[in-house]
């Protein structure tokens, strides 16, 4: 286990930036520096000493936690109806850590909730910092900041509806002020409404890495969306709408051949990604005997989905051929179209019979036939191939699982962030969504209701951070899912996740949110 030591608030914290010991994970650390200039301990600020510097150390953090696949991911995704990670025999157990995000049974001491409340945070104040006006940074430069300090705000508010904030010359005697959830919404427009105004124009690139009018646009769309849950009354779909209007103009659009969008090259899609490594997003929940040709362990045989998420798509129950069913469900290669380029590993949702690059039929490690089933006995003693596996990013393409292009913000989300403010103006997002559905090969809706709503972003935008976020804005993220601890549902409490124990420790201004 890595550990490394940094400040947050008042208080010098320990930050596990770990995966879980085990056969199965994999760990990434980011090394932070600090290049503020002053004695923080007596509250002398005197600026960062290299603001393009500090900015890339910003972006290299952000990316680092995006690309993990537990803390930000875990939080945003496996305590949906989309991800789950169930035990098999030993693996994936870590003392119910992946199992308590599913049925909503974690506590304040959770560690991946610690983890991302620290992670998130810290990016505020080094942002901060970064925006001071004593570290001279150029209006540009500012904006990148602003905008990822608003990207990180953002999710400290939808996680947990608070904001604790810290000035750069603040002493190490000053406990963190705590902005309410109101206070924390109308910050972060601040800063989207700055990075707007100064951002460069552009459209599809290579280098969208880096922030741009559009990427800031896109969160500001989404902090319109969710205002209600932010400030109790419904956020302006007029902004919204007339927000991706703008996005549009850039030239972003929709982009066919759903999983090419994935890869590494420009397209019509990406407005932003991150330069993480996608191999998280590729090897949790490949078997061991699958195809890794750089990563020589071989699948971690972890992540998987649940049945009733794979059924919402459209086609036959065997994902075998690609035949009759939309192209976002993927699927399966077999003996007849097997290949060196695909490594005999699908695309999208991987049920059924697995095959080798040669079209032979794999076996898991005791010999039988290796077969993803749909049904699970339960969270923990499963076997090698309970579970449908999720793949978007594929090893056969160029870059395989090392390539860093993991996408952030996509244009489909912002089309159908335009539909749904449509929708929730009064207005008919049945042309927008079914303009989308045959793009995927779906077949057009008769009409668009909430439900129907949210099941398409499920279906466009399934493992890209957004579940957890689009379920608890259609009243849905505390529904009956499989395997959720019945007490949990229903109960509106589990919206915000508890402010980490560490974190009420440090900072007697923070109050513990209702239900821990």
């Amino acid at each position: 286990m890595k550990i490394r030591m940094f400040k947050h608030g008042r208080t010098i914290a320990v930050l596990a930036m770990s995966m879980i010991l085990t056969t199965s994970c994999t760990d990434l650390e980011v090394e932070l520096t600090d290049s503020a200039g002053g004695d923080e301990d007596a509250g002398i600020f005197t600026g960062v000493e290299d603001v393009e510097s500090s900015l890339n150390g910003l972006y290299g953090d952000v990316t680092g936690q995006l690309g993990d696949q537990a803390n930000f991911f875990a939080l945003n995704e496996v305590a949906t109806d989309e991800t789950l990670v169930p035990t098999r025999g030993t693996d994936w157990g870590d003392n119910g850590i992946w199992r308590t995000l599913h049925t909503h049974t974690w506590s304040p001491s959770h560690q991946f909730i610690l983890n991302t409340w620290n992670n998130l945070n810290q990016n505020v104040f080094r942002a901060t910092e970064i925006i001071d006006p004593l570290s001279q940074a150029t209006a540009v430069q500012e904006a990148e900041a602003r905008f990822l300090r608003a990207f990180s705000s953002f999710f400290v508010l939808d996680l947990w509806g608070v904001q604790p904030f810290r000035n750069p010359d603040d002493a190490i005697n000053v406990f963190p002020s705590v902005l309410s959830s109101q206070e924390t919404y109308d910050f972060i427009k601040q800063d989207l409404t700055f990075a707007i105004d100064n951002l460069p124009t552009r459209g599809p690139s290579g280098d969208n890495n880096r922030a741009t009018k559009a990427a800031a646009r896109f969160l500001m769309a989404k902090l319109e969306l969710n205002a209600e849950r932010y400030t109790g009354s419904q956020g302006d779909m007029a902004a919204v709408i007339s927000l991706v209007d703008a996005i549009t103009a850039d030239g972003y659009a929709l982009e066919d051949n759903y999983f090419d969008i994935f890869k590494q090259d420009v397209d019509n899609e990406t407005i932003w990604y991150v330069t993480a490594g996608v191999g998280n997003r590729i090897w949790n929940g490949l078997h061991y005997n699958q195809n890794s040709p750089d990563n020589g362990g071989g699948g971690w045989n972890g992540f998987s989905t649940l049945a009733e998420f794979y059924d919402s798509f459209e086609g036959p129950e065997d994902n075998s051929a690609g035949m009759g069913q939309e192209e976002r469900r993927g699927w399966v290669p077999d003996a007849s179209n097997a290949n060196d380029q695909n490594l005999g590993i699908g695309y999208g949702f991987l049920v059924g019979q697995q095959y080798d690059d040669d079209g032979s039929a794999l076996t898991d490690r005791s010999g039988n036939p290796l077969v993803f089933t749909k049904e699970f006995p339960g969270l923990s003693g499963n076997g090698e191939a309970n579970g449908i596996r999720l793949i978007k990013y594929h090893p056969g393409d160029e870059g395989g699982s090392f390539r860093g292009h993991e996408l952030v913000f996509r244009y489909a989300d912002a089309h159908l962030m335009k539909a749904e403010a449509m929708m929730r103006s009064g207005g008919d997002a049945t042309t927008m969504v079914n303009a989308l559905r045959t793009l995927r090969g779906a077949t057009p809706l008769g009409s668009v209701s909430e439900g129907d709503m949210l099941a398409e972003r499920g279906r466009e935008l399934y493992v890209e951070f957004w579940r957890r976020n689009d379920m608890i804005r259609f009243g849905q993220y505390t529904r009956d899912w499989e395997f959720k601890n019945a007490a949990s549902v229903g109960d509106d409490t589990k919206n915000l996740y508890p402010i980490p124990v560490n974190a009420l420790l440090s900072n007697p201004n923070l109050v513990q949110n209702p239900g821990y």
